[in-house]
């Protein structure tokens, strides 16, 4: 090989070690890019997640507030009805304690029918009494005193003498409260 041949090798070889360390650059320079956009994507797809688990705890939410809100409605859609026959229930006890003076029995039990039959009725749709007996020690937040006159002892000073209305509950809302007499 003559020595031109043996230049024109170098020169070759220099060249090509030029190419591949451009190649090489160019590959590094295109890796660290599609790194970069990979990245930028791996972000976005974060940002995104993060934004559908909170748009799906938000909807979850809602889905529990509204299905609350509805057992509520059902529970209290019947109040206006039921504060409705609240006078009709004080007349039947009222109507039981005057028969029961008489000798009339059977009208007496028939008055007692009709009575429990309406009681079970609106017990069953959620209506209870607020049990109330006398000597109970008042509170205002669960009783409305009517008045208060001289207590006949004085154990009974600052509890309910007399119930002059019972007091009634529609699930867990108290659609009636009691109305006693105090001891002072």
């Amino acid at each position: 090989m003559s020595k031109k041949d043996k230049q024109k090798d170098i020169e070759k070889e220099q060249l090509h070690n030029v190419q591949n360390n451009t190649e090489t650059a160019e590959i590094e320079q295109q890796g660290k890019e599609e790194q970069t956009i990979e990245e930028k994507l791996l972000e976005d797809l974060k940002i995104e997640k993060d934004k559908f688990l909170r748009l799906f705890a938000e909807f979850e939410n809602y889905k529990r507030r509204t299905s609350k809100e509805r057992v509520e409605l059902f529970k209290t859609a019947n109040e206006d009805v039921m504060k409705a026959l609240l006078p009709v229930l004080d007349d039947f006890d009222r109507a039981y304690i005057e028969i029961s003076k008489t000798q009339e029995k059977d009208l007496l039990k028939g008055v007692e029918l009709i009575s429990n039959k309406l009681k079970s009725t609106l017990e069953q749709k959620g209506l209870a009494p607020i049990k109330v007996a006398n000597g109970d020690v008042f509170n205002a937040d669960n009783h409305e005193a009517i008045t208060q006159i001289p207590a006949p002892s004085e154990d009974l000073k600052g509890k309910i003498i007399d119930v002059i209305e019972k007091g009634y509950a529609l699930g867990d809302k108290v659609i009636r409260f009691p109305k006693v007499i105090i001891g002072q």
